[in-house]
């Protein structure tokens, strides 16, 4: 064994959230070592996805000059003062992930990060509840205060499905068309990886079933992007279109290999009362997700995992709940808002990470989360969250999970910070954390109630009216400020919505601008609000 050193953060992964992760250790002087297993950053992107395309907008053509704005639309950059911007690196939509791994390098360069290449983690220990150790192939040691995994989803998710073994999975089933000219194929999973399969081979095989258990997600309707994108579901008009393709809407009980190489798959079907139908097919596919490895931990600290074992189960600081000073960064960290909101994708973790980041500056560095300090007063909070609502990406990106805070101190001072986790400004405003608080609010951007069940194409479907502020009716994505106070129950004691905008420009006096001041200055109760009469003005009509 060779000790090769110490430091406070030792980040595992260089792939996006680990150069995000180490980006903002850089700018802050902190003491930090990124290792990566390959040769190079973002070694993830070198395999997937397999048939080489992005789906995760790119979108450079704007109309916005502010480079905040252009975030909303930029789905791949990582967050830095200087850049590099993946924007500036491909024209394509959606382009292909080859450009990924190039910006990545550059990223990774041009900030000067400290990664050590070729570096695989095989061991992690912590001896005591001291240190940590981790070990690499070849016997080299780096001991860590505090360890950030950004090693993302690294194992194939094998459902528990008789006979999975037998199948061909999506990390190395062959994407050359070719070889699966007029056979019968069988590919099991309800994601993108699935019907990305689907599509790549709609051309030679003679047929195509997609299965998976429960109700096809549609990403345009769920919101939630890791559902099936448009762009990945031409394979659905040649089943309703009744090209000899289908989607079987059921559970896969097992699958048998025949003697000669073909399959025997036993469905039972969902929609036609429980009935099993054994269905003959020349390849199966696994295309079922991925999980995060726990292997590399001793039981000394390994994680507890959640959600059949995908994810660590995290704090709302992003810290193991069972490790201590173990903490994660990147698509691993979703089970906080699993199919809810973006943490699992670029656009979305590199908030998280920033987040993270500051919860750390906070805790082990004495870093007050930056915040800017307002008049206690409803004009001056109202313009504050107009300003923030119409430009921001952070909060558009990951939608309902990040907030902006206003803090209304006991001495009735009021404190403006950004990009709050909304689950840890509740539990840190209970721990005092954020000092001694009469209340706060939360400023967010959600869609609404039910939003999901809603086809936003049914022109029956009426839309929330401009006046509506109660928010009962809005499906499309519009801010939200609630009023807490710091009991740890995490349940508003008033709510305010502002209205839907098609050009998400809220910014209109009577319409945005009036009934959020009307509502801060009945909650903040300041009497440079009110009118001479003591009650609170009216919007503006």
């Amino acid at each position: 064994m060779s000790l090769l050193g110490q430091v406070d953060y030792l980040v595992i992964g260089g792939g996006p959230a680990g150069l995000q992760a180490g980006y903002f250790l850089e700018k802050s002087g902190r003491d930090y070592l990124i290792v990566e297993e390959s040769d190079a950053p973002g070694a993830f992107f070198t395999r997937f996805p397999r048939h080489r395309t992005l789906i995760s907008s790119n979108k450079v053509h704007t109309g916005w000059n502010d480079p905040e704005l252009r975030l909303r639309v930029d789905w791949n950059s990582l967050l830095s003062d200087e850049g590099p911007l993946f924007t500036a690196y491909s024209p394509r939509y959606f382009p292909p992930a080859d450009v990924m791994v190039r910006y990545l390098a550059d990223f990774a360069r041009e900030h000067e990060l400290r990664i050590r290449f070729n570096t695989r983690v095989t061991g992690v220990t912590r001896p005591g509840g001291g240190l940590f150790s981790a070990s690499d192939q070849h016997g080299n040691v780096v001991r860590a205060r505090r360890i950030i995994v950004a090693t993302g989803v690294s194992r194939p998710y094998v459902p528990p499905i008789e006979g999975a073994e037998e199948a061909e999975h999506y990390c190395e089933v062959s994407v050359d068309p070719a070889e699966f000219t007029d056979k019968r194929v069988l590919i099991i999973g309800r994601g993108n990886s699935a019907f990305e399969t689907a599509d790549n081979l709609i051309e030679t095989a003679a047929v195509i079933h997609v299965a998976g258990p429960g109700s096809l997600k549609l990403a345009w309707r769920t919101h939630f992007v890791g559902h099936l994108r448009a762009v990945n579901n031409n394979f659905l008009d040649t089943y309703q279109l009744k090209s000899q393709n289908a989607v079987l809407d059921g559970d896969i009980l097992r699958i048998a290999r025949n003697p000669d190489g073909t399959y025997v798959v036993s469905v039972r079907f969902a929609r036609v009362e429980e009935v099993v139908k054994d269905i003959p097919y020349d390849r199966v596919i696994l295309a079922t997700g991925f999980r995060f490895d726990a292997s590399i931990f001793a039981d000394d600290c390994r994680p507890d995992l959640v959600i059949k074992d995908r994810f660590p189960q995290l704090t709302d600081a992003w810290e193991s709940v069972n490790v201590p000073d173990l903490y994660f960064a990147g698509t691993i960290t979703q089970s906080l808002d699993f199919k809810k909101s973006t943490s699992g994708f670029i656009h979305g973790f590199r908030y998280g990470v920033k987040a993270l980041h500051r919860m750390i500056e906070r805790r082990y560095h004495d870093q007050a989360w930056p915040h800017t300090v307002l008049p206690a007063a409803a004009g001056a909070v109202t313009d504050a969250v107009i300003g923030r609502v119409n430009r921001t990406s952070a909060l558009w990106q990951l939608f309902g999970f990040l907030g902006d805070a206003v803090l209304v101190g006991t001495d009735g001072d009021v404190r403006y910070c950004e990009e709050v986790p909304v689950a840890h400004l509740h539990a840190s405003a209970a721990r005092g954390e954020f000092g001694n608080l009469s209340s706060y609010f939360t400023v967010t951007l959600e869609y609404g109630a039910d939003h999901d069940q809603v086809d936003p194409f049914d022109i029956t479907v009426s839309r929330t009216p401009q006046r509506d502020t109660s928010g009962l009716d809005a499906r499309y994505l519009h801010p939200v400020v609630r009023q807490f106070l710091p009991d740890g129950t995490g349940k508003p004691v008033a709510e305010h919505h502002i209205t839907e905008n098609l050009e998400n420009e809220w910014d209109k006096p009577d319409v945005h601008i009036g009934p959020l001041r009307s509502f801060l200055a009945s909650r903040l109760s300041t009497g440079d609000d009110l009118p001479a009469g003591g009650e609170l003005a009216a919007p503006r009509t």
